[in-house]
């Protein structure tokens, strides 16, 4: 008997995001969908039907799919543990390099990603060109904050020796004030 091959990415990807599922529930006509796409998709649509075969659900609330669930996120922490075990950092869908970043949604990605439809049409870059171009922009605003920090920080020195004084003359004047009262109350008694 022929073993079978483990499931694609496509099989553990969602018909709506086409990501890895997340949290996906089981329809009545036996498609998966993650739960928020389903949410969503149900909320655009108005009405609660599948998103692959548009049959109508029966249920509001349809049951988490606990096996696909299982696999997918084995499959993603596999994924992970992969790459944290490497010094390069791999994509989570693609196990492939994030050599690119896409200037359209702000995220590093691989040349497969960049190649699938969710950042087909983006404009990406060269990952080492971004980070310089990010380093270079950190450093320049961090610059005035920096400054704004020593100045906070001298203005609260100032602050606190003004308060050690207020306190100092505070304990003082009570003091007077207690001598003058005792003064005051044995000129009394007399």
């Amino acid at each position: 008997m022929a073993a079978r091959n483990p499931l694609s990415e496509e099989e553990l990807s969602c018909p709506v995001c086409c990501e890895i599922f997340r949290d996906p529930v089981l329809l009545s006509c036996s498609h998966s969908v993650c739960k928020t796409c389903l949410q969503k998709f149900w909320e655009t649509k108005g009405s609660r039907e599948c998103p692959v075969c548009k049959r109508r659900s029966s249920r509001e609330h349809p049951p988490c799919s606990l096996v696909l669930k299982n696999v997918c996120e084995a499959l993603l922490e596999s994924r992970s543990q992969r790459s944290s075990a490497g010094s390069e950092v791999l994509c989570i869908l693609h196990n492939e390099k994030l050599k690119l970043f896409c200037l359209d949604d702000q995220q590093p990605v691989c040349v497969v990603c960049h190649l699938s439809k969710t950042h087909k049409n983006h404009n990406c870059c060269p990952v080492d060109e971004v980070v310089t171009e990010f380093k270079d922009k950190l450093k320049s605003a961090l610059e005035p904050l920096q400054k704004n920090l020593k100045v906070l920080k001298e203005a609260k020195q100032d602050y606190d020796q003004t308060a050690a004084h207020i306190k100092t003359q505070a304990q003082h004047t009570e003091r007077q004030i207690k001598e003058e009262f005792e003064k005051l109350h044995q000129f009394s008694k007399r």
